[in-house]
């Protein structure tokens, strides 16, 4: 079943449309959201509800761990200085932390260092010169976090200089073990040959099963005294904020560490963490996925955009709790700054695409360069690009001789792959299937833009560049009760992989005209009458405040909407946040068809 709102195509998230009208079969809520995942096993449904600690694969499973982990221990047992070399957004810089604190734990007096590349000097990953430096200054040992999996350059320079290189990654790895960088070990879980029972941990990830293996390698079993044992659980907190904040897919194992890590970033042992939740505001607030995404990742991401992100992990590490507040207080700035810049080339970049025709149906894709675009917040800006015309942008800052940037794509593109098929135009690039870093000389930029448009016209087609929304299953107002959105809440935490709940709700009535809020009436606040006496719901709709001309009191709708409790003013009440909107036709209605009450607007 497909229909259209004012905003997107909507269908619902499994193809089986059994069982997902209000109250099929009597089946509670609940029970149709978990179904429409997937999820009709009880013992696999339970497992999901209830995730286990026991659900964290042993970390000596992971390709090299072993072999790091002695080496690491051996390098400390000699008194040699280790580098924890990170990348610079917040999956890097919990990835230090991590290894930082596990080893400072293990062994106070060792020579542990933490080196992140400037991202406008160095760029993203491993690099010629930092690892000359860091060899003079004496450094044997450097163990990579989020980074150098393609790095096969600085990994023979490393080599030469007599410096051991351990890589810890996620990043898409090369197809084979020839084409892998010659390091002393690599710790990836997708690497040629891995046997690894999950794919998709983050480089947070990758370095708590590090930490984890560290940790029992050293008391010599896999049961670890108390005091260790918490330190891991401690470290939890760490590899939620990067996988939340990286986008991996929140199931099995990252699923775990989300449950687990996320309730222990408010009340860490760790001055930083502290002190980064403090200084957002959020001390008496739960912490929670989307506060995660939304409040303290562009926090902790605004320093290595505008800054140097090596003050993010003196925060996160060595900081005491006063200089870490001090730290967190200039995030504010930065992300407030960040902000600005962003608004700027998101409007200057909407003009060039439309200008140059990137955004019409036959050149589905958008690639573009212009001088002063900070090339620390291009991502961004690529990002809502994506949401508002559906296909993969790349957005470069130009300085007359090189190009550098990043790129978002959109389901069903993998990005990776498409400039590996470029590479010959390119200097640098790297990332994943969904988002990218690339450089490369000015004058390859035109013929790069025609090369990428024409692979991405290759995967997309013109019925792909129309935005869509999912929904779990129909619901009616009467439904939507304080206990049943309180259930619905075990289904998280959300995100990729395990998106928030969004239900299709028919049958209601504008009650009265929408009320712009926020600055300049940028928002709605919308107020729904049901179908019963009494019933209403009050929704919130970010960036609807330029339609509020279009809906007025007593318009007949069905909306698509996330369910969530308010706790204003003491009291617990049901609210929704609306995502769309589809107005439907008086005549449809008269004939009572409640399954096609949107009327021309179902396809």
């Amino acid at each position: 079943m497909v229909a259209r709102g004012l905003n997107a195509s909507w269908s619902l998230r499994t193809p089986d449309a059994e069982g997902t009208a209000p109250g099929a079969g009597g089946e509670p809520l609940l029970g149709r959201v978990l179904h429409a995942r997937g999820l009709s096993d009880p013992a696999e449904t339970e497992a999901f509800l209830n995730p286990s600690l026991l659900g964290l694969h042993d970390p000596s499973l992971l390709p090299d761990a072993d072999r790091a982990a002695e080496r690491i221990l051996d390098a400390i047992d000699r008194a040699e200085p280790i580098v924890i070399y990170g990348d610079y957004d917040v999956d890097g810089v919990t990835a230090t932390a991590i290894l930082w604190h596990t080893l400072k734990e293990l062994y106070p007096k060792a020579d542990i260092r933490s080196y992140v590349p400037h991202r406008l000097g160095e760029g993203y990953g491993l690099n010629d010169d930092a690892i000359e430096t860091l060899a003079s200054q004496g450094a044997g040992l450097i163990v990579t976090v989020d980074c150098g999996i393609t790095a096969c350059g600085p990994a023979l320079v490393a080599k030469r200089l007599g410096v051991d290189l351990i890589i810890t990654d996620h990043h898409n790895p090369p197809t084979s073990v020839e084409e892998m960088p010659e390091a002393f070990a690599i710790v990836h879980p997708r690497v040629p040959g891995s046997a690894y029972p999950f794919a998709d941990l983050c480089g947070a990830g990758v370095a708590y099963k590090l930490a984890w293996r560290l940790v029992t390698m050293s008391e010599g079993s896999a049961r670890v005294s108390k005091r260790l044992r918490e330190l891991l659980l401690h470290m939890l907190a760490f590899a939620a904020l990067g996988s939340v904040a990286d986008v991996v897919p929140l199931r099995g194992e990252n699923r775990v560490i989300a449950r687990f890590g996320l309730g222990r970033i408010q009340r860490s042992p760790f001055a930083g963490l502290r002190a980064l939740v403090d200084a957002s505001g959020l001390d008496s607030a739960d912490i929670d996925a989307e506060r995660v995404a939304f409040t303290l990742a562009p926090r902790l991401n605004a320093c290595g955009r505008l800054g140097h992100a090596g003050e993010v992990v003196q925060m996160l590490t060595e900081a005491s709790y006063e200089e870490a507040y001090a730290i967190a207080d200039e995030l504010n700035s930065k992300n407030a700054a960040r902000r600005k810049i962003e608004e700027k080339i998101v409007e200057d970049a909407i003009e060039m695409a439309e200008a140059a025709g990137m955004t019409s149906p036959d050149r589905r894709a958008i690639v573009l360069a212009r001088e002063g675009w900070h090339p620390g917040v291009v991502g961004i800006a690529c990002s809502r690009l994506v949401d508002r015309f559906c296909r993969p942008t790349i957005l470069l800052d130009d300085d007359g001789t090189h190009c550098q940037g990043s790129a978002r794509s959109v389901q069903g593109v993998n990005l990776h792959g498409a400039l590996k098929k470029c590479a010959h135009l390119l200097d640098r690039w790297g990332g994943h299937d969904m988002a990218a870093g690339l450089s490369l000389r000015r004058e390859n930029l035109g013929e790069f833009q025609e090369a990428l448009i024409e692979q991405i016209n290759a995967v997309l087609g013109e019925d792909d560049l129309v935005r869509r929304l999912g929904y779990d299953c129909e619901a009616t107002l009467d439904e939507l009760s304080i206990e049943s959105i309180t259930q619905l809440g075990t289904v998280g935490p959300f995100g990729a992989g395990n998106p928030s709940i969004r239900l299709r709700i028919r049958g209601l009535t504008i009650a009265q005209a929408p009320r712009p809020v926020g600055k300049n009436g940028k928002h709605l606040q919308i107020r729904f009458r049901g179908q019963e006496r009494g019933q209403y719901l009050k929704c919130i709709a970010w960036r609807w405040g330029e339609r509020a001309g279009e809906l007025a009191a007593g318009m007949p709708v069905e909306i698509l909407a996330k369910p969530m409790l308010s706790h204003w003013g003491g009291n617990t009440s049901v609210e929704a946040e609306m995502h769309d909107l589809c107005i439907c036709r008086l005549e449809t209605l008269r004939k009572g068809d409640s399954q096609s009450s949107s009327g021309d607007r179902l396809e």
